[in-house]
């Protein structure tokens, strides 16, 4: 091809991609963004019923894991652990197993989960989160580093990043243990969410937020006291929710909930999805029967 042929081509093919229409998020693929701490991350223990992925359920990694053979800001099929390569199974794994079982079958669900082990809410305060991460101890410093430094701004990154494939439909948080008896915490969170609302351009009136119970008192909650705490957090943020934790089993630890409590869990939470999403409730999961809690170090 002469020279001149070659570079008129090439003008004919960029002007065709100019004009080409951009790629629009499809209606039909619902974000969800998940935050929160250890339990929210999943605690280490996956069963095997846990490994198979299902059908229409994704998730958009948050940080590069290698050892899962996942990049950041790629999605994958949605088999736990969600959230970083060292933890487990979350309330999120069967929150979108349950979902994607409720909805119309050309429905996907996608989840984002940033997530730090014993961290406050105030590492999610984008104004204030400096001060408190320069207190973290090594551990959680290394959790805060692969977030780029910056929980926050990372699931912001990765919500405008899922933006352009799907549409956010709702925010998860479970979190509190590190906060416990902090009669501002359901006012911290509600700055928190009133940012996500801004930083991406969503309606709150369309995108509510559960927030689930931590252990319960009827398992020996540590930090069931915290409870009457979370459940007020419908007064300050219109719309939200509250999950109950009653009846899903803990590890020995009193923090953390074993495998059938975190599906049970995850059930709860999509159980107050659905019907905001136009379905149908399902009827009220009942928990699994008790097995032996393996004791675990608090995170």
């Amino acid at each position: 091809m002469k020279p001149f042929s070659f570079l008129m081509a090439a003008l004919l093919s960029l002007a065709a991609a100019a004009d080409a229409p951009a790629r629009e998020p499809d209606p039909k693929f619902y974000i969800f963004l998940c935050f929160g701490q250890s339990n929210m991350e999943g605690f280490p223990g996956i069963e095997p019923q846990d490994k198979s992925p299902v059908e229409r359920f994704e998730v958009l990694s948050a940080v590069d894991a290698p050892k899962l053979g996942r990049k950041r800001g790629s999605w994958y099929p949605a088999v736990p652990p969600l959230c970083r390569a060292s933890t487990g199974l979350c309330p999120a794994d069967y929150f979108g197993r349950t979902l994607v079982a409720g909805l119309p079958k050309d429905v996907r669900v996608g989840v984002v989960n940033v997530s730090v082990a014993g961290c406050k809410i105030e590492l999610f305060d984008k104004g204030g989160f400096k001060a408190y991460a320069s207190t973290a101890p090594p551990w959680m410093a290394n959790i805060i580093k692969e977030y780029g430094g910056d929980p926050y701004a990372r699931l912001v990154e990765m919500g405008k990043l899922a933006q352009k494939d799907g549409v956010i439909k709702g925010i998860l948080l479970h979190q509190g243990e590190s906060n416990t008896n902090d009669k501002q915490w359901p006012a911290k969170v509600k700055t928190i969410y009133e940012n996500l609302i801004k930083d991406l351009d969503l309606k709150a009136e369309s995108v509510p937020l559960l927030a689930g119970e931590l252990v319960n008192a009827d398992q020996h909650g540590a930090c069931a006291s915290m409870n009457s705490i979370i459940a007020g957090l419908p007064r300050v943020i219109p719309g939200a929710r509250v999950v109950s934790s009653a009846g899903c089993q803990a590890r020995r630890d009193h923090l953390h909930f074993t495998p059938a409590g975190y599906r049970e869990l995850g059930k709860r939470y999509a159980e107050a999805m659905l019907p905001l999403l136009g379905g149908p409730a399902p009827a009220p999961s009942r928990p699994e029967a008790p097995a032996s809690a393996s004791g675990a170090a608090p995170r």
